[in-house]
């Protein structure tokens, strides 16, 4: 019986867990396991309204974190927002129930529907706003006055009076962006109850921004990348610990580590997949798991199109099961022998390399949004958001010094052409 078991595979086990419950690893949270979809319906976002209506039990929450010196918690697993919750209310409806109640969006996502969505389920959900922590971006703000304009459209679209957790810079490159001026608005906006909270997100050179976050003692919280790859990074992790010693709540984003190429089926993946089945928990969830097992980060924010996908992040974190030293290695492994697929947001490396393309980090996460999340139309955007002039001069730059440089050994100038390709 236990070689049968050993040898289930991710199709299967997906069919079986609704009804046999996650076992080992989940066997302490039967409620999750009730209804959770087949590999049939995982493969699109197609749910109905019933699907939501569970039985009359209490839902176990997910467990909560400290958010660095603001005096509140957060819950560990936080819904990532990018994406059209204009139309995908389901989720917000269901969140709740588990305790997801930190919900991260941005000015830009969506065209703004991601905001919209979250006005339009508070418009009908009045009372929710009282447990909700919500987190948005002042996307593609330069200055205190359109970052005030920013979040004055957040807060009409999300139908709010505040905004609690409020990243005033979207994709900080450098710290030089962290200014005395930026400092006094995000203190006056606090002054005014607008926002109850002020940080930045970054994407890039994440180690070098986080450090001097640290030194600041008016930054509140951050989000960054972090996931089973950058934990490899001993000046992120050294940054991050930072953070929170200075009581600098840190969020979690890309926790996936998700590559720019496509391979979901190598023999790597495979070879992982069926390690993490064997205990009872997919490789996604191992991988949240990893995450949080860094007591320095207060949440993980993923991006949770269906109540499916919901379901299987908070079994992730309701489960008691520790990852093992082996766990970790093989992780540690994995992420050396797919690293020539995975950006790690270095960007001050292949942007002194290539001083005159210095999108080359932006270019390799549009490019993992296209080929591993499937998401198309957003890469594009995103793409067509670089300077034209910039863009028609990416197929003729000489990438060979920045490919030397890379610490990940990427084929830079093979994805940069790809990207061309898909992206313009």
């Amino acid at each position: 019986m236990k070689e049968k078991q050993n040898k289930i595979n991710r199709r299967k086990f997906l069919k079986t867990v609704g009804a046999a419950g996650l076992t080992p690893a989940f066997a302490g949270v039967p409620l999750l396991a009730q209804g959770l979809a087949s590999a049939e319906s995982m493969a699109g976002p197609s749910e109905s309204e019933a699907e939501v209506k569970e039985q009359k039990t209490e839902f176990q929450q997910v467990p909560k974190r400290k958010l660095g010196k603001t005096g509140i918690e957060v819950p560990c697993l936080s819904l990532g927002g990018n994406q059209d919750l204009l139309e995908n209310q389901i989720v917000l409806r269901a969140a709740p129930q588990w305790g997801v109640t930190c919900w991260d969006t941005a000015n830009s996502y969506r065209g703004g529907n991601s905001e919209l969505g979250i006005g339009r389920f508070l418009s009908k959900n009045p009372e929710a706003r009282k447990t909700l922590l919500i987190a948005t971006k002042a996307s593609g703000a330069k200055t205190p006055a359109e970052i005030e304009e920013r979040l004055g459209l957040s807060l009409k679209r999300m139908n709010t009076e505040y905004i609690d957790l409020f990243f005033g810079v979207h994709m900080l490159t450098d710290p030089a962006q962290l200014t005395d001026e930026l400092k006094r608005w995000a203190e006056d906006a606090k002054k005014r109850k607008l926002i109850r909270f002020f940080g930045f997100t970054t994407h890039t050179n994440m180690a070098q921004n986080l450090a001097a976050a640290a030194k600041l003692d008016w930054i509140d919280m951050v989000i960054t990348p972090y996931n089973f790859r950058l934990m490899q990074d001993e000046q992120l992790n050294a940054a991050i610990e930072a953070c929170y010693k200075a009581g600098i709540g840190v969020i979690a984003i890309k926790t996936q580590g998700l590559r720019s190429q496509k391979g979901a089926d190598t023999e790597e993946d495979k070879k992982l997949a069926e390690k993490f089945l064997q205990q009872g928990f997919t490789m996604a969830q191992a991988k949240i798991k990893a995450v949080l097992e860094n007591k320095s980060i207060s949440s993980a924010c993923v991006g949770m199109w269906t109540v499916n996908d919901l379901r299987q992040d908070v079994a992730a974190v309701l489960d008691k099961t520790k990852l093992s030293r082996a766990d970790i290695q093989a992780l540690k492994e994995y992420a050396q022998s797919t690293c020539s697929g995975y950006c790690a947001g270095c960007a001050n490396i292949c942007g002194s390399a290539s001083p005159d393309t210095p999108y080359v980090s932006d270019i390799m996460r549009y490019l993992m949004y296209y080929n591993s999340y499937s998401d198309k139309a957003e890469a594009r955007a995103l793409f067509a958001q670089i300077p034209s002039n910039i863009r028609d001069n990416l197929l003729g730059t000489d990438y060979s010094l920045a490919e030397a440089r890379c610490p990940q050994h990427l084929p830079i100038g093979q994805l940069i052409a790809e990207a061309v390709s898909k992206l313009a």
